[in-house]
């Protein structure tokens, strides 16, 4: 079945519309907290990092801290096994632009006038109006600064969705209702060749986030993406020695699939 994503403004009732739709076609629904709960797998320093990173938005400095780095480059790696269990609703984290390129992945986004979302967050929390508005502008803020230090795009350009959905225009049973329907036509790309596809990203993400998390490793740049069934590995390092690890746990990682090593000393 089709992978929905979906980003929204907050207060725009999106995060409700997808656990409605996950409930109805038995969809796993993937949010930040499921994401923050897989990531304690990796260990305490992971889930650290995701509460520093996200109490707001990366400084410039820390977009290019290799701690950071491997967090992303984990939590990329999550993303796309999620996307081989199939069935899933995944909300935020730039998701949509991690899966552009997937054609079986439904990408959505929520919007809605300003006042009609604080009018949402102040009946749902109890609180007052001008605390619904900070609560809502600073949220906007740093969901678009994550997608802008991450993925260098703007969070809010329609171009990166297949549906922008103002919910304040629509009963909540149309939009889900369409969005199925959106599903279901997305569900014909969802062929044997695109998911061997699919599998080979997941495993370059899996030597991406590998390399990114390993202490030995401080290669400046690392591309690393399959190229007609091939795994190619570019960049630079500092040395033979660093160039060695890196090989190594690439070929351990893609155990039969082919690597091509295009690795430059600096």
């Amino acid at each position: 079945m089709a992978i929905l994503t979906i980003s929204r403004q907050h207060g725009s009732t999106g995060t409700e519309i997808g656990r409605q739709i996950a409930q109805e076609l038995g969809f796993e629904y993937i949010d930040r907290q499921r994401m923050l709960k897989d990531l304690k797998d990796a260990g305490k320093d992971w889930e650290r990092l995701v509460k520093d990173f996200e109490e707001h938005g990366p400084s410039l400095w820390e977009r290019y801290d290799w701690g950071f780095k491997g967090f992303i480059a984990l939590l990329h790696s999550m993303i796309l096994k999620y996307v081989l269990k199939d069935k899933m609703v995944i909300v935020g984290r730039g998701a949509n632009f991690l899966l552009k390129e997937v054609p079986y992945v439904l990408k959505v986004r929520f919007e809605a006038p300003i006042e009609k979302r604080i009018e949402y967050i102040v009946e749902r929390d109890n609180i007052d109006y001008h605390t619904a508005k900070w609560f809502i502008e600073r949220l906007d803020r740093e969901s678009a600064g994550y997608v802008k230090s991450v993925f260098h795009k703007a969070w809010d350009d329609p171009k990166a969705y297949d549906m922008v959905i103002n919910t304040s225009a629509q009963s909540q049973g149309v939009i889900i209702n369409s969005i199925k329907e959106a599903l279901a036509d997305k569900d014909r790309f969802n062929t044997e060749e695109n998911r061997r596809e699919m599998s080979l990203w997941s495993v370059a993400a899996d030597i991406r986030a590998a390399l990114m998390t390993n202490p030995k490793i401080q290669a400046p740049t690392l591309q690393i993406e399959p190229v007609g069934g091939t795994i190619i590995l570019r960049g630079l390092t500092h040395n033979p020695t660093e160039h060695n690890i890196i090989e190594d746990e690439a070929r351990r990682i893609a155990g039969t699939i082919p690597v091509k090593c295009e690795l430059r000393y600096r």
